[in-house]
Parts: structure tokens; sequence; C-alpha cells
């Protein structure tokens, strides 16, 4: 298979091709390795492979599920595939080896993907931008040296490029949703525990985080959480699921529904205008598709953002000095990018209070953004006020960041719309319906109430069918003459 038919399809399509046997596991998996090598020097995306997934691969490994035999990356950061290597992308963390497997790794495998490698992110998921000092920095597809947002940049930017149709994504604010907004990619943020944190975590960031995948098509989306959102022995609570499987639900037309939509800045962040008009766009799009539509803006206080750095900063100090007892490096500036040591600091100092205050604000907030969905079905806003920006301004390597301005610095302006979700625990889809006058691409975003997931999988399969962008591809892309010549150039 040649690397521009292997770009066309998704990861199901690919999937299809497996059982009909017009392709094998590691024909597709030798074909991915080629895409990487094609124009992973130009993105940054892919920071280690596994041969023996690719070159020596043994097929009878392989799951049996819907995706069997297709390329996947895991991400550097919580997937946890016993016996390989996991660095958060911390210098500190370097080398340290993963001792043992997650659910999610487990139910992963049995979807059949073929883990071949991870995929990069910043230093310990921490910021809404994929650059770093261990590994360098990650582009978006879209323009060479600009940003693939994060945490999940490294993903996300190898599933719009062509190297893998799915790629594993972790959200504890927005980290699979804005790289799919600045990469032009699906991204699914599922409910508070639908997918399993299992069986070292009972949850992560204590419920504001999620594991998930990013994706190219909606119906992988669904498809996937089909496969991962199988509650596993020990889970702390287990939340309602459609009797009906996401992708049966998926091929249904969406009942008419209530939906709210802003583009109002929540955190004090001017939403950019031609980011807005995306949105009123698609508010018009779904008006004419039989929805009921009403621009209105949730109640939310922007001090929240605060609140939740108390709450992920609360034992992080504890976290490192476990890490370094494990490699044997030390904690400070050689280990560490700046904010990050700033915050390690600021972690050792922090009282019980500070964190049981935070707890109890977010519960205030959580109770006030779920009035929303008393009015309304679905809340449509952008993903992110901007679209992807120059590297620099939200790395952890800067050094003019304090602890009193890093929520407005370097949390905000890329978190604004997509935190509350995480706060709610509400499901939460990213879609590339528009694209900037810069040749950069929108997001926009569905939210819903708690645990219905395939109420946006159904409205964004009605969108993608609306506004489709399977034919739109970034200049570095597989397929892409420019891609080739990046590499060249190198």
């Amino acid at each position: 298979m040649n690397i521009d038919e292997y770009a066309k399809y998704d990861a199901l399509g690919l999937a299809e091709l497996v059982s009909r046997k017009q392709v094998s596991p590691k024909e597709l998996a030798e074909t991915a390795a080629r895409a990487m090598a094609a124009i992973n020097p130009a993105i940054n995306a892919v920071v280690e492979t596994y041969p023996d997934r690719i070159d020596s691969l043994d097929e009878k490994t392989l799951g049996d599920g819907p995706f069997r035999g297709v390329p996947f990356l895991m991400k550097d950061v919580f997937g946890h595939e016993a016996g390989r290597k996991i660095e958060f992308g911390s210098r500190l963390c370097k080398g340290m080896i993963v001792q043992t497997d997650t659910h999610y790794c487990e139910l992963l495998r049995a979807s059949g993907v073929n883990i071949l490698g991870r995929s990069a992110a910043p230093e310990y998921s921490m910021s809404g931008t994929t650059e770093g000092a261990l590994y360098g920095n990650t582009s978006t597809p879209w323009k060479r040296g600009y940003s693939a947002g994060g945490s999940t940049g490294g993903g996300m930017a190898a599933v719009v490029a062509g190297i893998v149709p799915i790629a594993h994504g972790s959200d504890i604010a927005g980290s699979i949703r804005v790289p799919a907004s600045f990469c032009g990619g699906v991204g699914l943020k599922p409910s508070r525990g639908r997918i399993s944190f299992g069986p070292n975590l009972d949850e992560n960031g204590y419920g504001l985080a999620q594991n998930f995948v990013q994706t190219k098509t909606v119906r992988d989306c669904a498809a996937m959480l089909d496969c991962l959102a199988v509650p596993q022995p020990g889970d702390p609570f287990i939340i309602p699921k459609p009797a009906e499987s996401y992708m049966t639900l998926l091929r249904k037309k969406p009942p008419r529904l209530r939906i709210g939509w802003s583009t109002k800045a929540l955190m004090n962040i001017e939403t950019d205008k031609e980011v807005a008009q995306a949105v009123e766009r698609t508010a018009e799009t779904l008006a004419q598709m039989g929805h009921e539509v009403s621009e209105d803006s949730p109640e939310f206080d922007p001090s929240a953002m605060r609140n939740m750095a108390d709450v992920w900063f609360f034992g992080f100090d504890l976290r490192l000095e476990g890490y370094s007892k494990r490699t044997g490096r030390p904690i400070g500036p050689e280990t560490l990018e700046p904010v990050v040591f700033m915050i390690y600091d600021h972690a050792r100092q922090m009282q019980p209070e500070q964190f049981l205050n935070a707890m109890a604000a977010l519960n205030t907030a959580r109770r006030r953004l779920g009035h929303y969905f008393t009015k309304y079905d679905v809340w449509l806003s952008p993903t992110t006020a901007r679209v992807a920006e120059p590297w620099g301004k939200y790395k952890l390597g800067r050094t003019d960041v304090t602890m009193e301005t890093l929520s407005q610095t370097i949390f905000q302006p890329v978190f604004q719309f997509t935190l509350p979700h995480n706060i709610t625990g509400t499901p939460a889809i990213s879609l590339p319906l528009a694209m900037h006058s810069s040749g950069l691409p929108i997001g926009v975003q569905l939210g819903t109430a708690p645990a219905a997931e395939h109420v946006i999988l159904q409205l964004a399969a009605a969108l993608e069918e609306a506004m489709p962008w399977k034919d739109r591809l970034p200049p570095l892309h597989i397929s892409s003459t420019l891609g080739f010549n990046e590499r060249n150039s190198m």
C-alpha cells in the first residue's frame, strides 16, 4: 500500500481492508512507518516507535475488535503499557519504564489497534501547546512553527498529517479538544467516569480528566467509545450508557434539540472575529436542520481557572519526588521546565485548606454551569477563542511567568471554552467546521449533559455531512509535495 492511498482512509476504513484481506496489519504498520519517516521531521509529532510492532509484528498478538491492525500512537502520559517507556515529556523521567498495564491500554489492545509508538506531549501535560525541552516542539500540520495545541498535540498532529488515523488523547482542561481545534481534527472528551482510569488510579485529576482518542472522523470516535466505555473491576462509580451502541445511535438522525450558542468570553479572552463567525454559521446550519437554536451564554466565574490550578498542583511535588526516586535524577532546573519547576516549588508550600477551598469553589462553579443544561440539550461554542499561534506563547519554558500570572498567560487563552466541561464532567467534542483567513483551522465545540455522548455524536455526524472537512488536507501532510520537501531540507 502506498502512503497516499493509506492516508485517504479513517481507522475503520483501514480495518475494513484488513478484514477483507486486502491489506495485512504488518503492511499497514510498515506504511505508517514510511509515512512517519516522510513527515515527522516537519511536524515532530512522534517521539518513539516500537520495531516489534512494525518490522517484526506478530499479527496473532492483535485483538479481534473493530480496529484490528490499525496503526495507533500512545500519548507520552497515562496510557501505560507495561514494559514500554513513559517519560511525561520530562527530562526528569527520561527512560522511565511502565510497570503495569492500565485498563485503558488493555481495552485498546482488545479493540485491535496496533500501538506503534509514542506521541509527543508537553511536560506532565501541563500546557495548551506541545513544546518542550526533552523532544522539542510539535507543529500543527497547517503551518510550520505554529502550535499543534496541547497537551495531546503530538497525537492530533500525527492524525491530521496522515501518520496514523487514530491516536491516544487525554483531557484535563481541553487537552483533546484544543489540539483538535489547532490541527483540524475531531476530538471528543467523554463524560467523567465513562472510561476507566484503573488499576493504579481511581480518577485522574479528581475526576477532571478523561482518556480517549484523537480521530479524523466522527464514526471512529463512536466506534472507539464502544470499545473503551467498558466498566472495570473496582471503578469508583459507573455512569449510565444508552441501550444501543454508540455506532448504532450514530446512524440515527438526532431528535429536535434545544441548542444554546455563545461566543462570549468566559475568561476575559475575546473571541477572534472569524472564530465567532464560524460558530454563528454552525448555529444557523443547526437551525436549518430543525433544531431550536438560541444565543445564550452560561454563567461562569473566571476565577475557576485559578481554583483548577490549586486542584491540579496539590500533591504535584510528591508525584515528582516519586519519579525522581525511580530515575535517580534530582529535581531542578536541569530536569524540569522553568514553569513546571516553579509549580513544583509552589506545590511544596501548599496547605490542605487551599485544595479544599478550591474543590469547594469548583463545586459551586459546577452547580452553576449545570443549570445551563436544564434549559438546553447542547451548548455550542468555539473550542478555542483563537486559532493556532506561533511557538513560544504558551510554552512551559517561559521565564517571565509567576504563579500570579500563570493562569492568564499560559492557561486561560487556550482553555477558556474547554475547561467548563472538565469542571462539570460533561462530554464535549471539537469539530473542524471552518477555516480561518490565516490558513489555519477553526474548531467548533458541542457540549451536552452528563453521560449523553450519543447526543453530540449524532449532532456531530449531521454536521460532518452538512459542513464536511474530509477533503481538506494541510500543507504538512504525507501526500503533500511540501511535506517531502520539508523532510529533505532538514
